[in-house]
């Protein structure tokens, strides 16, 4: 999210959520992810995440991703109950996250509410535990003076001590 082509808002965020969360996921190795299911994945993302969705329509991009990713590990189809019943609920508990935090947009507070999430959910379902600690995320992007920057209220913004 550092590189400075990527702006501080965009549907590049929902990919950026998709592939760090499925190379997480192949680099602990619990699953075995081929590198043809993140790039499914991130086709996937990127058919459904497209400007400006997540403000017209309430389904940010960066849901998308966790569930994108969900659907291919699972094999999620519409005739699947169970696979597609579950990465609705990771989808749903992600956006659910996401909008009890929300203030003004910030797609990279949103990636990583996100890994969260789907890293719990990776834990319920599938046994994977992935090392996570939101007390040790600090957001080098506030400096950058964007609007939307929520500064203290975001649960990523430095900690001064």
């Amino acid at each position: 999210m550092a590189h400075p082509k990527i702006p501080f808002l965009g549907c590049e965020h929902g990919l950026i959520t998709t592939a760090s969360f499925l190379s997480a996921l192949k680099n602990d190795s619990t699953l075995s992810i081929a590198n043809e299911q993140i790039a499914e994945a991130m086709k996937r993302t990127q058919k459904q995440s497209m400007p400006p969705y997540c403000a017209l329509t309430g389904v940010c991009g960066v849901p998308i991703g966790i569930g994108a990713a969900f659907s291919v590990i699972l094999g999620a189809a519409c005739n699947k109950d169970r696979e597609s019943a579950i990465t609705m609920h990771v989808v749903a508990r992600t956006i659910d996250t996401i909008a009890n935090d929300v203030g003004p947009m910030c797609c990279k507070s949103f990636v990583r509410t996100a890994l969260g999430v789907g890293y719990n959910a990776a834990k319920e379902y599938f046994s994977v535990h992935l090392p996570i600690h939101r007390e040790k995320i600090s957001c080098f992007h506030s400096n950058r003076n964007h609007p939307n920057c929520r500064k203290n209220k975001c649960l990523y913004f430095p900690k001064t001590t």
